[in-house]
């Protein structure tokens, strides 16, 4: 198990706190992804169900949660290694570069973002990409991995 030292868990259960739309020192099931999000986890969403004992549906937004509890959760989400690495994104990328250079058409970006695997809005899309397009609509997918893996 990844174990947190006193001064991460003062800092985590602070970060915590923010999420506590009650003062009751709890939140949301549904907010425990979000939580993980922003001390710098990134679990799936299905992760976060599995860790979450696979709440059903009318429950995610009317359980609620206790940092001892989400403690030993997010300890199971740090100690999870198996998150791919760059050359294995890059790998999946570059069989969709018609050209050899690098490049995708961003509208594939786009789509597969928001249509595939957990997918995303398309105004999330839009940030992420923002900048990286070219003046033909293409994606240099190696930055684009790079800047999400470091980011």
């Amino acid at each position: 198990m990844c174990d947190f030292v006193e001064g991460q868990t003062i800092e985590l259960k602070e970060a915590f706190q923010l999420f506590d739309r009650t003062g009751d020192d709890k939140i949301l099931y549904s907010h425990s992804g979000d939580v993980m999000r922003a001390l710098v986890q990134n679990p799936t969403n299905a992760e976060v169900l599995k860790v979450l004992v696979s709440p059903k549906s009318n429950e995610i937004n009317a359980m609620v949660l206790d940092f001892e509890h989400f403690l030993p959760m997010l300890q199971t989400v740090a100690k999870n290694k198996d998150r791919g690495i760059y050359k294995d994104y890059v790998e999946g990328l570059h069989v969709f570069d018609k050209e050899g250079n690098s490049t995708v058409m961003s509208a594939f970006i786009q789509h597969v973002l928001i249509t595939l695997g957990e997918k995303m809005t398309e105004e999330e899309v839009e940030m992420l990409v923002v900048g990286y397009k070219d003046s033909n609509s293409c994606i240099n997918y190696e930055e684009l991995v790079w800047m999400v893996l470091n980011d």
